[in-house]
């Protein structure tokens, strides 16, 4: 990892030392949405909806394949984009809070002369620092009607619905800004976390479309290690009421329910993405209107991955690609060209050193992620990573989603169920929907013996140990860094 850093840190110097010797550094925009599947934009997938705000990200910027989660879940993820650090390193491997003494990179951006601000979702127990203006969700938050808190206090918004709300105060925090400031805006989404609520209007647009199935709706899991089958995280079994929000037609059952399941699913998931790009669509046109557009780096991401009946499930956590997988999108007028894409291996620990480094900084050693930046033009370096390290620690967890951990290559991915002492092995390249587990076929003896190798080197280089955090008796606790009750975030 040294070697590498050190090859990213020279890269940044001759890629990106325009953007830090301009005369006006860059404002970033960092855009996130919550369970926001990939193959749910149509920049990436044109099967299940068409996003265009967030296609013109891709159109005028530059689409990234191969960004990946180091944990499948949202309040991990969010740590490590904010630490820049793997959750072994940064202390969060599932719903515990950050340490609110943990230095992160709004710290950083705020130290480098940035006007920092948070508005929308955090859901990491302590409250922000490093931000000069917060404005968050208790917790989850609501869709309609939401209360949101400030250092000041929380205040109801009746008649108000999370996504518009969100854009709201983004724009108005934006319009508020110090002129004389670069700014670094982090805009966190609820949507599209379940339990999937649409505003009205286009919940009823989409509750008249039939959305394609997943080829994998009705997968069997044959010959897959046990945690598949063992989930509750299953389209067929596991929805609610409260999910599908109507009552099952009588008589339904089998396949055919399952087919009601998705269909109820999606629509509603769908509907919430729409609102999504149509608030993209709205930031878009605030920062033409303010003149500022072309120099801000914008970014859309989703806090990871997410199942859309892809193996028969909904949500994440397991290391499956639906789940795994992140979009994210960069438009940046003065340093992208557009119509780019890129297919380097990255992973959601890169996002603060890639900050760093737009706002001209150095990356700090604690941090183990590299900048981005380097891979702005389309190319990507020879001696780039070609293996990301993935860890889930939740287990049982709330849809008793076994803990593992594993590798992931250009062409092969290892996953090991360390609590069932189980493995997976796929050939992504002649199997993408992972259906065909190799491990124990004679003629993959040779590339999985090559993937634990990997495996092995990657743990050490990351400082990361096979039973850290494997007990839930070892989890930090949120209660650790709380001085009064946090009755915002129960």
């Amino acid at each position: 990892m040294k070697a590498f850093r050190t090859l990213c840190t020279g890269m940044l110097s001759l890629v990106s030392c325009a953007a830090i010797a301009a005369p006006q550094r860059p404002n970033i925009l960092f855009v996130m949405s919550d369970d926001h599947a990939a193959h749910a934009i149509s920049a990436y997938s044109d099967k299940l909806i068409q996003t265009p705000n967030l296609d013109r990200l891709a159109k005028e910027g530059i689409t990234f394949n191969h960004v990946f989660a180091a944990n499948s879940i949202c309040t991990p993820s969010r740590a490590t984009i904010l630490t820049g650090q793997y959750s072994h390193i940064n202390g969060v491997p599932t719903f515990n809070a950050l340490d609110p003494n943990k230095v992160t990179v709004a710290h950083r951006m705020q130290k480098a002369g940035y006007y920092t601000s948070m508005i929308g979702k955090w859901h990491l127990g302590s409250d922000p620092q490093g931000f000069d203006h917060w404005e968050i969700f208790p917790g989850q938050g609501e869709y309609h009607n939401p209360v949101l808190y400030t250092k000041e206090g929380s205040k109801k918004y009746q008649g108000e619905y999370a996504t518009e709300l969100v854009t709201r105060l983004a724009i108005a925090n934006l319009k508020a800004r110090p002129k004389e400031k670069p700014f670094f805006m982090m805009m966190h989404h609820k949507a599209p976390h379940r339990p999937w609520q649409p505003n009205a209007r286009l919940g009823a647009k989409w509750r008249t479309r039939t959305i394609p199935e997943p080829a994998t709706l009705f997968d069997t899991y044959a010959g897959r290690a046990d945690p598949i089958r063992e989930q509750r995280q299953s389209i067929a079994r596991d929805l609610t009421k409260t999910d599908v929000k109507e009552p099952r037609p009588e008589g339904l059952t089998g396949d055919a329910l399952t087919r009601w399941n998705y269909q109820r699913y999606m629509q509603d998931y769908l509907a919430c993405i729409e609102s999504i790009d149509e608030s993209m669509g709205e930031m878009l046109a605030f920062l033409e209107q303010e003149g500022i557009l072309e120099n801000t780096v914008v970014v859309y991401t989703s806090d990871q991955g997410f199942f859309l009946g892809d193996h028969g499930m909904y949500d994440k956590r397991f290391m499956y690609e639906e789940s795994l997988k992140m979009p994210f999108l960069v438009r940046w007028g003065k340093g992208i060209k557009p119509g780019l894409t890129q297919d380097a291996i990255c992973v959601n620990c890169d996002f603060a050193p890639t900050f760093l480094a737009l706002a001209g900084e150095e990356v700090p050693e604690e941090m183990q992620g590299v900048s981005m930046v380097p891979l702005f033009d389309g190319s990507t370096p020879a001696q780039w990573r070609t293996s990301m390290y993935y860890r889930y620690y939740h287990d049982p967890g709330d849809h008793r989603t076994a803990r593992h951990y594993g590798v992931r290559t250009m062409t092969h991915k290892l996953i090991y169920f360390d609590g069932k002492d189980q493995w997976e092995c796929y050939d992504l390249v002649k199997d993408p929907e992972e259906l065909n587990n190799i491990y124990t076929q004679p003629e993959a003896q040779t590339v999985v013996a090559e993937l634990k190798k990997e495996l092995a080197r990657l743990q050490k280089e990351l400082k990361d140990t096979e039973n850290l955090y494997a007990d839930p008796k070892t989890w930090p606790r949120a209660s650790s860094y709380r001085k009064a009750p946090q009755r915002r975030e129960e």
